[in-house]
């Protein structure tokens, strides 16, 4: 990541993360095979809302991060913001923020590799939560229906 990138500001950059992950998603919504939107939207909705994005970057921060990504979300979570949070605890907010600017300043450095390997760690981290709590993330994500169907056959 260069030093541009690094020093942008934290709000600028969840803005573009929040974006590109947001594509991720309705992407691994897709590759689901279901073909109904409000079901697709379903799935997405615990990946996507900031509860969902907070469990995620408290996990990276133990150990999966580089110290520069750690730094880059650490000035994030902390950045003083006069926003307020409509539907989502404070604290979860500012990890989800910087959760999302860590994934911009990964876009914005051409980093799609790094970013994939990111966004697939939360994606287990977060259904993890969720089989954790019992919840389906709509229809649950079809790779795991698809793998055991091909172990039946």
């Amino acid at each position: 990541m260069n030093q541009k990138i690094r020093n942008m500001n934290t709000t600028a950059l969840a803005y573009m993360g929040d974006a590109v992950y947001e594509v991720y998603i309705r992407q691994w919504a897709m590759a689901s095979g279901q073909p109904a939107a409000d079901k697709l939207h379903a799935m997405a909705v615990p990946f996507v809302k900031a509860s969902g994005q907070a469990q995620a970057v408290r996990e990276l921060m133990k150990g999966f991060l580089t110290d520069e990504e750690l730094a880059l979300a650490k000035r994030a979570r902390n950045h003083r913001t006069s926003s307020k949070p409509r539907n989502a605890d404070p604290v979860e907010y500012k990890l989800a923020t910087a959760f999302e600017a860590l994934i911009g300043a990964l876009y914005l450095s051409g980093e799609t590799d790094r970013i994939e390997e990111i966004i697939g760690e939360a994606l287990n981290i977060i259904e993890s939560d969720l089989k954790i709590k019992k919840i389906k993330p709509g229809a649950a994500y079809s790779r795991h229906t698809k793998e055991k169907e091909s172990k039946n056959e």
